[in-house]
């Protein structure tokens, strides 16, 4: 028997012909009770109805998704292992600010249904002691994720004094490889900001780039614009957690955005 498990795992995430559609909803693990989550359980069931591709959620929402999913159908469901001081100004100039820990192991996912697992991967923070943690335990976790046949999604950024533009070509190439280079299946990152930078760190990357939405900014058509772009730089689809679940019409805006992602036309406003 050939180890199958991660290309059916992953046929449930990737699609081949268009863009895919993960709408993340790990947010409060780090940021707290942010506006558009705190009703996890009408959140989830919304996405689902929605046809979101994958789910990205942290394990205490799992009742909702299992609530929400009809029999033989539903969106992959991806799993948060991990939690990081990474997005705290202070990790830039506390002593050992920076910090990453395990909250769950991969076999923890598998149980529980996941059809894949995220981590942190962080880079630029000028402390080589942290950094080497965050190889060790991102390699340590693809080792794992390839005994049990599980993809593994490695979110990887740029943050530290020394980064001042973590959206720059040189961090995400860096970044973005590194995680290829360890195990990663899929890679969720930042977006350049513009095509033509984007498509360099796609291409330079030899395993499928999702690009993460950031903070919920400007009007539905702004969204929908950024995606177009994430499209035509050949990134294989969006991680969009705020744009979508901050969204004043949440289920218009996930069906365009969809729409987008398979290449067609959608209204503008």
């Amino acid at each position: 028997m050939g180890d199958f498990g991660k290309a059916i795992r992953l046929k449930r995430i990737l699609h081949p012909t268009r863009g895919t559609l993960v709408v993340a909803f790990d947010h409060p693990l780090v940021h707290g009770p942010i506006p558009g989550t705190l009703d996890p359980a009408a959140q989830i069931r919304r996405f689902v109805e929605a046809q979101a591709d994958a789910v990205l959620l942290n394990f205490g929402n799992f009742r909702h998704f299992a609530e929400s999913i009809s029999p033989g159908s539903g969106p992959g469901l991806i799993a948060r292992l991990d939690w990081t001081t990474a997005f705290n100004d202070a990790a830039k100039s506390a002593p050992q600010g920076f910090q990453t820990c395990l909250v769950a192991q991969p076999e923890d996912a598998l149980r529980a249904g996941a059809d894949a697992v995220i981590t942190f991967l962080v880079l630029g923070s000028g402390d080589a002691d942290f950094e080497r943690k965050e190889m060790e335990r991102v390699g340590g976790l693809a080792r794992a994720c390839e005994r049990l046949g599980l993809p593994l999604v490695v979110e990887s950024i740029a943050r530290g004094a020394k980064v001042t533009n973590p959206n720059e070509a040189k961090w995400l190439m860096l970044h973005t490889r590194v995680a290829a280079e360890l195990g990663a299946d899929v890679i969720k990152t930042e977006n350049a900001g513009d095509v033509e930078t984007m498509r360099r760190v796609v291409s330079a990357c030899p395993v499928p780039i999702l690009v993460l939405g950031g903070g919920r900014s400007g009007s539905d058509y702004d969204v929908l614009n950024t995606v177009r772009g994430i499209v035509e730089a050949g990134a294989a689809g969006v991680f969009f957690g705020r744009n979508i679940f901050q969204a004043e019409n949440m289920a218009d805006l996930l069906q365009r955005v969809r729409s987008v992602l398979s290449g067609k036309a959608v209204a503008q406003g």
